[in-house]
């Protein structure tokens, strides 16, 4: 896969090809995330979900009729494919023209399709995570629809529809590749949105460079958070969730106590020693648990044994 390189001029974050406007060409305009604040039941046998209503035109609901043909119709692209597919899609909304959105097919078996039995599917909790970000005022990929199906009590399939978003950047390659002058905005920006985020009681459970991205205008920068389906609501996160939250984070170690200056300044109070040592442990005990599963190869062995 062709990687595309990343830079930073005069604040603003940029890719070197010109994918992004393109892209756009003939391309209908989402609707905007705030007002997807209005939702349908959506009952589509053998299918059962929920829609944002900018989007329950009849020609998008005869294709999430079959939202497994989405994955692999005519325009369809692959993103990723493994225990969960992702795929992009060009898809008819009426009036509005096409639309670009990404569709995200969750596998059920194993200890997941058990916990099914009691709990929400995947594609439900994405699609509760992202309205819940969008609630509080944070930025994620739009809330279309989530669809799941049922046998027994037991989710068989489900699948979480989302707005594509073409500008923003992921922060990984960013956190490798922009030099320190230029990285320290970006990562003092950061620290404050996720100081906010923890502030209004969401906790992302999955908060590694690879689900946010970022996209700037000059100096500030506006940042979206991908993988939904992690997302759950405190009423308060402490101070050791909140410090174990932030160690999936790539953040280069030269730059590690600027990054937690700047979340503690953000979150209200000056930055502890007993913050900063939880982080630490916990950045420690992380990177040899990564470490031990690479080693021992877990996740190969649970999908041999089907309990992942």
């Amino acid at each position: 896969m062709k990687k595309n390189k990343v830079s930073l001029r005069g604040g603003a974050l940029l890719r070197d090809d010109e994918a992004i406007s393109q892209h756009q060409e003939g391309i209908a305009s989402l609707p905007s995330v705030a007002c997807n604040d209005i939702s349908r039941p959506l009952s589509l046998p053998p299918f059962k979900g929920e829609i944002a209503e900018p989007y329950a035109t009849p020609e998008f609901l005869s294709l999430l009729a079959d939202p497994g043909s989405l994955l692999s119709g005519p325009g369809a692209e692959i993103l990723l494919a493994g225990r969960n597919t992702v795929a992009a899609a060009k898809v008819a909304l009426g009036e509005r023209g096409r639309i670009d959105i990404v569709v995200k097919s969750f596998g059920s078996r194993g200890f997941t399709k058990l916990k099914s039995l009691v709990q929400p599917s995947k594609a439900a909790k994405a699609w509760r995570g992202a309205r819940a970000l969008v609630a509080a005022g944070f930025r994620t990929a739009p809330p279309i629809a989530y669809l799941e199906r049922r046998s027994g009590g037991f989710v068989s399939e489900s699948f979480f529809v989302a707005g594509r978003l073409a500008g923003p950047l992921e922060i990984r390659g960013l956190l490798r590749e922009l030099p320190r002058e230029k990285l320290e905005p970006l990562l003092a920006a950061l620290a404050g949105e996720l100081a906010r985020v923890h502030d209004r009681g969401l906790l992302h459970r999955d908060l590694s460079d690879g689900n946010i991205l970022v996209e700037s205008d000059g100096p500030a920068f506006r940042f979206f958070f991908l993988d939904t389906n992690r997302i759950r609501v405190r009423r308060r996160i402490g101070a050791s969730a909140r410090a174990r939250n932030l160690v999936r984070l790539g953040v280069p170690p030269d730059l590690r106590l600027f990054f937690l200056k700047r979340y503690a300044a953000a979150a209200g109070r000056p930055l502890s020693f007993g913050f900063a040592l939880r982080y630490g442990l916990a950045k420690g005990t992380f990177a040899g648990w990564i470490g031990l599963k690479k080693k021992l190869r877990f996740k190969t062995l649970a999908r041999k044994l089907k309990i992942q």
